[in-house]
This record gives structure tokens, C-alpha cells and sequence, in this order.
């Protein structure tokens, strides 16, 4: 599975890659916004955050045109479910 590494903005889909970018994650300068920005780039247009509702508002601020999910409680998961 292909993955946006947030250290470096771009897809990753080696396995031992994807470890060694999540490792570097914790310790390395995160590029959420340009992350952000590629995915919106790849064609991704839906986008759910789980367990909050803050970077849902900053992805918004990032891309425009996306639809922002955020998913807190079990309503909220039935919901996201019901709509795929």
C-alpha cells in the first residue's frame, strides 16, 4: 500500500521505506501542509481524520475543493460508514 510520508511529501511504498520515514517522522521536520497539498495533487478528494477535529479545519485552509470528515465517536463512524 502506498503511503504519504509526512517527511517528505511524497508517496512512499517500499516497506523498510515506509518504517524508516515513520521513524524519521518522530524525530524530523513534518511537511503536513505539502502533504496535504500532494495528496490533493494524486486525486485524493475525501479525507477523514480519526479521534479529533482540528486538522480536519487546516486541511480545509490547505485545499479548498476537498469533503473533511472527522470521526470522534461510534455515531460518527456509523455515519462515515453509511456514506461509502
Amino acid at each position: 500500500v502506498a503511503v504519504f510520508a509526512n517527511v517528505t511529501a511524497a508517496i512512499a511504498s517500499d516497506p523498510a521505506e515506509v518504517r524508516r520515514l515513520l521513524v524519521e517522522q518522530v524525530t524530523g521536520r513534518v511537511r503536513w501542509r505539502e502533504s496535504v497539498i500532494a495528496m490533493h495533487a494524486a486525486g485524493v478528494d475525501q479525507f477523514v481524520e480519526l479521534g479529533g477535529q482540528v486538522l480536519g479545519p487546516m486541511i480545509g485552509r490547505c485545499v479548498a475543493d476537498v469533503a473533511v470528515s472527522s470521526v470522534v465517536s461510534m455515531n460518527d463512524i456509523e455515519a462515515l460508514l453509511g456514506g461509502l
